[in-house]
């Protein structure tokens, strides 16, 4: 979700290795920006690529996607329909290429992704993973390595504008801002997003990240202070300057907020059904 910060969060990147390539899927919305970001990886010479977030299930694009094969391995850094609802078509396509990911149910050919710090190698790139969660619990990001050149693809995580949503009861705010200290590491190397443009600086952006989060955190605690009871009511007060058409989305992250500060609101929480329409 893209909140009242509707600019880039961070210096945006001048150029990215010749080893990157961005296909962004025909799906812009309030939730996805421009579109889906896919990233094709493929290092110097070598013969495959390895593809990271292959979109809907769009037949021009995943068409796109498989033209820059061979394609060796595809990612998914987490289980958002609009990241991997063409991931079993574009496998399909390839002759049946694996899917990995943390779930399960989003993990074709091969093992989930669950070990913290995991290695992937081959394709000549060093792909590390890092343990992500928040906007959902599945959420990872991927750093990929070749020679001396290094990006952070960082899914909905962190977003190349705006902010994103934390999809209570799925996410988990303590987590999103564990993960944004992880993040907050990797000084000096560009952020391949899931939405908008490549960011500079995936240290910088988590740094945003995390000042954006504390100080919406001081407003939920004034505006409960204030008497706002119901998340509805702390949405109205402290997301007054985001689009109403997107306060459903608000409520989620709102929620994350209370549950994180310990605030009983007496209601149970809503399911995340928006979200296969992003």
């Amino acid at each position: 979700m893209s909140g009242h910060v509707t600019g880039a969060v961070a210096a945006l990147a001048d150029e990215l290795p010749r080893w990157v390539s961005l296909l962004r899927a025909p799906n812009p919305g309030p939730m996805t920006l421009d579109g889906t970001n896919t990233w094709v990886l493929r290092a110097p010479a070598a013969e495959y690529a390895v593809v990271v977030d292959p979109g809907p299930a769009d037949e021009g694009h995943l068409t796109r996607i498989a033209e820059h094969g061979p394609i060796g391995l595809i990612l998914i850094t987490h289980g958002h329909p609009d990241h991997t609802e063409g991931a079993a078509g574009l496998s399909q396509l390839l002759g049946g290429v694996h899917v990995l990911a943390v779930d399960p149910a989003h993990t074709i050919g091969g093992e989930p992704l669950t070990e913290p710090a995991e290695r992937l190698g081959g394709f000549g790139l060093e792909i590390s993973l890092l343990g992500t969660p928040g906007h959902t619990a599945d959420s990872v990001c991927f750093l990929v390595e070749h020679d001396d050149e290094r990006v952070v693809l960082t899914g909905d995580t962190i977003l190349g504008r705006g902010t994103t949503v934390v999809a209570h009861p799925d996410g988990h705010l303590g987590d999103y801002l564990s993960s944004l200290e992880l993040l907050s590491a990797y000084r000096g190397i560009p952020a391949l997003p899931g939405h908008g443009p490549a960011l500079a600086d995936c240290a910088a952006a988590a740094d945003f990240y995390l000042a954006h989060r504390r100080a919406r955190l001081d407003q939920v605690r004034a505006a409960v202070a204030a008497g706002a009871h119901t998340p509805a009511d702390v949405v109205a007060t402290v997301y007054a300057d985001v689009d109403r058409s997107l306060w459903w989305a608000a409520e989620w992250s709102v929620r994350a907020q209370l549950e994180y500060l310990g605030v009983d609101t007496g209601e149970s929480a809503p399911g995340v059904s928006g979200l296969e329409h992003m």
